[in-house]
């Protein structure tokens, strides 16, 4: 019969047997427990209040799309990124709120989310992505009339974005000190080497000399 000593060491065992089958599965699928992309099909037709134009960006393997309104006698651009669900048939509202305030938009889908192909693999894939496309608009815009704007996870790459690049400005709406320390918040039994989107927002944000805009509120459910 198995002793009391016995049966603790064997549950012991237990717990950690299940506890690094639980890492090994955070590792390796991390990218659905991070990002909730919806998939658009390539003849979806959007439908938006402003006129708008669809932009296609070759980024290595992928194909990226993005929407681009335009304002009457627009100051420059705000260069959207996104949170990390839903596609631009749901962000594209946005349009309409910086073109009423005389600013041209371009809202970027990452590999994977509405019409972009491929998916997002890895943080140097992502960021990359970012960076083509952010280089497309350069062709259209000088960098002092980029305005740099992230949403909740888009804040991260948004911040990365604007510490290698020389736009006018940066606002971060919903931001995260770093995915590690949200990681320890919402995770705290995870180790952060877990992690490989690791966007250190606060080490970016110290190397972007240009205007920086903070927007957050008390009541987010996700991001502290």
């Amino acid at each position: 019969m198995p002793t009391t000593k016995m049966i603790l060491l064997r549950t012991l065992q237990l717990l950690v047997v299940c506890y690094v089958i639980i890492c090994i599965a955070v590792y390796f699928f991390q990218e659905r427990l991070i990002f909730f992309p919806e998939k658009l099909d390539a003849a979806h037709r959007f439908s938006f209040d402003r006129p708008f134009a669809e932009v296609t960006i070759p980024s290595g393997k992928d194909r990226l799309h993005g929407l681009y309104f335009r304002a009457d006698s627009a100051k420059g651009l705000v260069f959207y990124l996104h949170g990390n669900a839903g596609s631009v048939d749901s962000w594209g509202a946005v349009g309409s709120t910086y073109n009423h305030l005389q600013w041209d938009v371009f809202i970027l889908d990452y590999p994977g989310y509405g019409k972009s192909t491929g998916t997002i693999s890895s943080k140097n894939q992502l960021l990359g992505s970012v960076q083509a496309a952010y280089d497309e608009m350069k062709k259209r815009y000088p960098e002092d009339r980029i305005v740099v704007l992230g949403y909740s996870v888009g804040t991260g790459p948004a911040a990365w974005l604007a510490s290698v690049n020389h736009p006018k400005g940066l606002i971060l709406q919903a931001p995260y000190y770093s995915m590690k320390d949200l990681m320890r918040h919402r995770f705290p039994v995870l180790p952060t080497f877990l992690l490989k989107y690791d966007f250190e927002t606060n080490n970016y944000l110290e190397r972007c000399p240009m205007p920086v805009t903070l927007f957050h509120g008390d009541r987010d459910e996700v991001i502290y």
